[in-house]
């Protein structure tokens, strides 16, 4: 599974870090266009539909890499049999949860495209097209989960062993 997941977190962290310099881009034009009295309508809505982009489809690969929050204070004080346990538990409701944030991310989307809704900001952006990419994150992390739970069942590590390293070392 790490030949086919691995690479799709990669992509995704790729498009998360476009979306960052989008953004950028987005509040430095609108700076520079302050200050020479040009006005581009929706530059602020564009920053904001990047970061959004941006964390969302950093998702799975700050999962992998352990960035997100764990409880490791709570897990380092239980015996290796309760702690697998819990630790599967722990991934088997991260699962549900993402996988009902990935259904109603790409609801969001399929509405809104129906609909026809668009941006109330000054840009008129059909909407569907900024929620996409939250959509994509979303379904990046569900598959993390599920990724993270195969190989946690199969006994294999799923988090990089470099953040377990610091992990163990607190």
């Amino acid at each position: 599974m790490n030949k086919f997941a691995n690479p799709i977190y990669r992509a995704l962290l790729a498009l998360a870090c476009v979306s960052m310099v989008a953004a950028l881009m987005s509040v430095m034009l609108g700076i520079i266009g302050r200050q020479i009295d040009w006005n581009l309508p929706g530059l602020d809505a564009y920053a904001g539909y990047s970061i959004a982009a941006a964390l969302f489809l950093a998702l799975p690969a700050a999962f992998k890499h352990g960035d997100h929050i764990r409880v490791s204070l709570v897990l380092q004080w239980l015996s290796p049999r309760v702690r697998s346990c819990f630790e599967f538990g722990c991934l088997a409701t991260g699962l549900v949860l993402a996988a009902y944030l990935c259904w109603f991310s790409s609801t969001l989307v399929w509405v809104s495209y129906t609909l026809h809704d668009v941006s109330p900001a000054a840009d008129v952006t059909p909407m569907w097209i900024p929620q996409l990419s939250m959509a994509i994150g979303c379904a990046g992390f569900l598959l993390a989960f599920v990724h993270a739970l195969v190989a946690r069942l199969q006994g294999q590590p799923f988090f990089d062993a470099a953040h377990a390293e610091a992990e163990r070392a607190q």
